[in-house]
């Protein structure tokens, strides 16, 4: 049993060589006092510093200019900012009240402090000194210095022109002296990704990797995987924003080009009781107490829109297809913009139609100012075929505009064995994705474009709703448009004539009689005028027109056989 000087000493003590009394050693006794000495020195200097800290914070002359911007907090938004870009604008020693994220900080001195504030594409300096006509308190330079980059911040300052002018930002003739500064939300200090990694494109593998070379988050350049991985912080660098911009930019064109032409938008439903092509490449979900299936296009409802004599129709939304693929073109969901119209007397009349939408769309990206700033960003961020697609042009000013080029797919493959390629014996044979780019750069050859359309494809490689051909029934009414020598949409006259439609059903292994298609039958039962249409990939779009290496950099949240996140 121990004596009560045992128990009132440090655990370890018991370790050490007892004298034959049974009491500690003086060495022991020794080296208790020691560590107890320390001890209490310790804890005095930590009262002192805690005491030096609630002295300097009462002293602190500033401390209600910075601070974490609570909800409760005044508003502040005198002469507020909407953009850094406006900043521009601004005249010598004018107050402004900005919002952006922290690039970059550093604590200069005791004094003086650096932030560098971005938004998207546009970077300011920020100086934070000592004094002023605020009285800016020294804890204030620390703390401005000391905070994590990509933190939310809210800025009041004065904006004045540097001493020399500023090149590592894009406002380089102006700089803005910090007055107040608030964090309303502040970043992680250890994050996955930095900003200043992805100022590049990833490097790139062979034909049919996802993911770009490099594991590594410590790369300079980091990895597709990383940015995907991390998709949030990637988009903030201003290549990658830019990218998605004009993806929006993309849309607009369209839309507007659709209404101008009278086109009525719809939104389809994105589920099926039946599988829209009549394969496997769908994907099946419960619903309720039955199958359903989400749809591999809106066709069957733009169709249904026509017979129910909405007149020509289009749509801009998902298109999912269950593919195992993973090649640098293929997604299981990506963005379709579809349209729809009724045919007066040819289906080159919707052929036609889809032609001058498309060279319209690349001219207006070509040329469109904001279309073209968003180019030179991505362009001069290291994607070095951005802005370099080649149109067809007028052959001198005043002419009409120009058209499209169009072969047929016999054509095609002429051009191809012709150059050398091995197209075999079956002239109904599908062409590859390798003589696919071929054929791109033959057709640039030839007719300086890097848009062109094939048509008259045969009708074995067409779904079962693809009108045949009047003149050849081996062939069909059906067309494809290309970029840089990769398709980017299919389309056709569709059959609207409810005899013939569930003949080529059964001729495509598809069950007529399936519950799934009774709807969509019974648009043909109730008469339908003749039409034709057309899908085009929108991220396929972006992809080939800027000459991006991977699809997934142009899809905000991709998805693939092996991504289903973020």
């Amino acid at each position: 049993m121990s004596t009560q000087g045992e128990a009132n000493l440090p655990v370890r003590l018991k370790e050490e060589p007892a004298t034959e009394t049974g009491a500690p050693s003086k060495n022991a006794l020794k080296k208790a006092a020691k560590e107890k000495e320390k001890a209490e020195k310790a804890a005095k200097r930590l009262a002192e510093e805690e005491a030096a800290k609630v002295k300097a914070d009462a002293n602190d002359t500033s401390k209600h200019l910075y601070g974490p911007l609570l909800t409760s907090s005044p508003r502040l938004t005198k002469n507020f900012c909407p953009s850094l870009k406006d900043l521009e604008g601004s005249s010598e020693s004018e107050e402004v009240t900005v919002q952006a994220r922290v690039y970059n900080a550093r604590v200069q001195s005791a004094k003086l402090a650096f932030l560098v504030l971005r938004e998207q594409e546009h970077t300011i300096q920020v100086v934070i000194a000592e004094g002023g006509q605020h009285g800016i308190s020294r804890q204030m330079v620390k703390f401005c210095g000391g905070i994590n980059t990509e933190s939310y911040v809210r800025v009041t300052g004065q904006v004045k022109p540097p001493k020399e002018p500023v090149h590592s930002t894009t406002i380089s003739n102006l700089e803005l002296h910090v007055e107040s500064l608030y964090v309303i939300s502040s970043a992680e200090e250890q994050l996955p990704l930095q900003v200043k990694d992805c100022l590049k494109p990833p490097s790139t593998k062979e034909e049919g990797d996802q993911d770009a070379t490099s594991t590594d988050t410590n790369d300079p350049n980091s990895s597709l995987k990383t940015r995907l991985d991390s998709k949030v912080l990637a988009t903030r660098a201003p290549a990658t924003n830019a990218i998605f911009q004009l993806q929006s930019e993309i849309c607009a064109i369209f839309s507007a080009y659709m209404i101008s032409h009278n086109f009525t938008m719809i939104q389809p439903s994105y589920l099926a009781g039946a599988a829209t092509e009549g394969g496997s490449g769908v994907f099946e979900v419960a619903y309720f107490d039955r199958k359903a299936y989400l749809t591999q296009s809106p066709q069957f409802f733009k169709q249904m829109a026509i017979a129910g004599d909405l007149g020509p129709v289009y749509s801009i939304g998902p298109v999912f297809r269950a593919e195992n693929s993973n090649t640098k073109r293929h997604l299981t969901e990506f963005t379709g913009l579809d349209f729809e119209m009724p045919i007066r007397e040819h289906y080159h009349e919707v052929l036609s139609f889809g032609e001058d939408l498309m060279l319209h769309l690349l001219h207006q990206l070509a040329t469109n100012t904001k279309c073209q700033y968003l180019t030179t960003i991505i362009r001069n961020a290291g994607y070095p075929d951005a802005g370099t697609f080649k149109l067809p042009s007028a052959a001198k000013e005043g002419d009409a505009p120009p058209k499209a080029t169009r072969i047929t797919f016999a054509e095609a493959k002429t051009l191809l064995k012709e150059s050398g390629y091995d197209i075999g014996p079956d002239p109904h044979a599908d062409i590859d994705t390798a003589q696919e780019k071929a054929l791109g750069e033959l057709v640039a050859a030839k007719y300086g474009t890097d848009f062109f359309t094939v048509d008259q494809y045969p009708l074995s490689l067409r779904p079962f709703y693809t009108h045949p051909s009047p003149s050849d029934p081996s062939l069909s009414n059906s067309y494809d448009f290309f970029m840089r020598g990769q398709e980017i949409m299919s389309g056709a006259q569709r059959i609207h004539e409810l005899p013939m439609l569930r003949e080529m059903m059964r001729s495509k292994g598809v069950d007529p009689d399936d519950p799934g298609f009774k709807d969509y039958e019974d648009a043909f039962r109730y008469g339908c005028p003749m039409h034709g249409g057309g899908g085009l990939g929108l991220n396929r779009i972006l992809q080939f027109w800027l000459g991006l290496n991977n699809i997934r950099e142009a899809t905000l949240f991709p998805r693939d056989p092996v991504r289903l996140g973020p």
